[in-house]
């Protein structure tokens, strides 16, 4: 079976306070909102597995709880919750928040679906008696189920958000570092063959130096996979702090770099002890990518196809 890692920024696991300080007053950040309904979510364990690292003391109690119980939360009540974890009806209810759902009537109903059915792949961690066919039906199936849980926590209002502060803006910026890095050259070429002004960071002493430069006709695009990476994070909040918009793409669950974007698309990358963010995320991102660049292409089809059939014809050149 799969064995989950720990999130972590970079190898180095942090725990974040509910509230993060901050040196600016930021505006609030325009996330995944929590849902409106009590239809059930497909995922709900995995939500909290992912986000229970960089959640307050009392959250984490009340995850791990579930974690361990989900059958007993099915029949339990929020206040026989509360006593059963030490906290708050109120602090149950905004967990279930703080994981995009509406309350614990949605919890209850998304754990109910989640224990009787059996999950459409099996996660399950490579051994290293593992022959290549069960290497590769693992990775795939591993890379399948992180497109399905993006999907599930991708918020359509924040991409058509996104796609309109980056198709109103006079030149946009992507900062990446590290395995994020790679991901931000990606969007920079794309972004290019759909004619937008563009270039990609992945310097963080560059990246200082042209976020504090960035004013209201800039749009920035920040990719962290953890959210906590110093360079990035310091990056983003010179750039909101000199005026630009940003946006954040990042893995689902609280983090610093949020406290600094008007825009939050959520990735949603599970880990296993061969698997680190390095190869599960990534997949993801650049999903999340290749959306928010159909909607920018959408959004100026007639430009957008006119530039794309001009760069065609421009890179036939490079070919035999």
């Amino acid at each position: 079976m799969l064995a989950l890692a720990p999130l972590s920024g970079h190898g180095v696991q942090r725990d974040f306070p509910e509230t993060i300080p901050v040196t600016t007053t930021p505006r609030p950040a325009r996330g995944r909102p929590a849902q409106t309904d009590n239809k059930p979510v497909e995922n709900a364990l995995m939500r909290i597995r992912v986000a229970q690292p960089s959640m307050a003391k009392s959250a984490q109690r009340i995850a791990q709880f579930i974690l361990e119980r989900p059958e007993d939360i099915v029949g339990m009540s929020v206040t026989e919750l509360s006593e059963a974890t030490g906290v708050s009806e109120g602090s149950v209810i905004n967990f279930c928040r703080s994981i995009g759902l509406s309350g614990f009537q949605q919890m209850k109903l998304s754990l109910a679906q989640e224990i009787v059915q059996p999950v459409q792949f099996i996660h399950e961690d490579l051994d290293r008696t593992d022959d290549m066919d069960t290497v590769c039906r693992k990775v795939f199936h591993s890379g399948i189920q992180a497109l399905r849980d993006t999907l599930s926590v991708l918020d359509a209002e924040a991409l058509t958000r996104a796609v309109e502060a980056v198709r109103t803006a006079k030149r946009v910026e992507i900062y990446g570092i590290g395995s994020s890095a790679p991901i931000a050259e990606d969007t920079h070429y794309r972004m290019l063959r759909i004619g937008l002004d563009v270039r990609a960071v992945t310097d963080s002493h560059v990246q200082a130096i042209s976020a504090s430069r960035c004013d209201s006709d800039v749009a920035v695009i920040t990719i962290s996979h953890s959210g906590a990476t110093h360079e990035t994070v310091t990056a983003t909040r010179l750039a909101r702090e000199a005026g630009a918009r940003t946006i954040v793409i990042t893995n689902f669950a609280r983090s610093p770099i949020q406290a600094f974007a008007d825009i939050v698309l959520f990735t949603m990358a599970r880990e296993t002890r061969f698997r680190t963010e390095a190869m599960t995320s990534r997949i993801a991102q650049l999903c999340v990518v290749d959306a928010l660049i159909a909607g920018l292409a959408l959004a100026d089809y007639d430009k957008a196809t006119d530039v794309l059939k001009k760069t065609f014809d421009v890179l036939s050149i490079k070919r035999f």
